[in-house]
């Protein structure tokens, strides 16, 4: 039997502070008014996404309503809630709160002491990873927020898995590439969701997670 990492996914049961994963794709977390209650949202690909997302926020304690579009996307979005505002903070590089919900939705800073460990890279796979034609894993990035990209390049990094960053302006990724580092990745994201295809999620040798 293979051991469990301690940065694994299956390590811990999932916290709060977890859907920062989120944040590392096209997610975005924004305060209202004095800053004392903040809204995660987040745009994903089809309904298993948008059901595996739902369920790993709702282990954390935070409840995600579903909006379909008509092109078979899905909006996802909280309440304002204030136990959202520690992770608002992090991911906004100040503690400066003034300027309402719409300043704080257009700033998205990765903070400096940020670490990625399974169960963020978890969530990120599920709201926005994919498998491409090459072998490799990509993890998308937020076009929107480009100064994002080069701090979660180096956390991937210091996870042990070495991303390159693909795709251009329109759509960034981390791609994980090569036999260790993919191996890597799924160890620590653990097994596919029910809701997500096996081709959508991490894997190794052809083996899925």
């Amino acid at each position: 039997m293979a051991q469990l990492s301690l940065f694994s996914a299956e390590a811990r049961p999932v916290r709060r502070a977890d859907l920062a994963g989120l944040l590392c794709g096209p997610g975005r977390i924004a305060r209202f008014g004095s800053g004392t209650t903040a809204r995660l949202s987040l745009q994903v690909a089809d309904a298993g996404r948008a059901r595996a997302v739902r369920a790993a926020a709702a282990a954390t304690g935070v409840r995600l309503e579903a909006t379909p579009a008509d092109d078979g996307t899905f909006a996802l979005r909280s309440a304002f809630r204030c136990d959202l505002v520690a992770l608002a903070k992090a991911w906004a590089g100040s503690d400066d709160a003034a300027g309402g919900a719409a300043a704080a939705a257009d700033r998205k800073v990765v903070p400096d002491d940020f670490q990625l460990d399974g169960s963020l890279l978890r969530l990120w796979a599920l709201a926005a990873g994919r498998a491409d034609e090459r072998g490799g894993y990509l993890l998308a990035l937020d076009p929107l927020a480009p100064h994002t990209h080069r701090p979660l390049a180096a956390a991937a990094y210091r996870a042990g898995i070495s991303p390159a960053r693909v795709g251009g302006d329109d759509h960034p990724a981390l791609r994980i590439s090569g036999a260790a580092r993919v191996r890597r990745l799924v160890d620590l994201v653990g097994p596919v969701p029910d809701p997500v295809p096996v081709g959508d999620w991490p894997r190794w040798w052809g083996r899925a997670s």
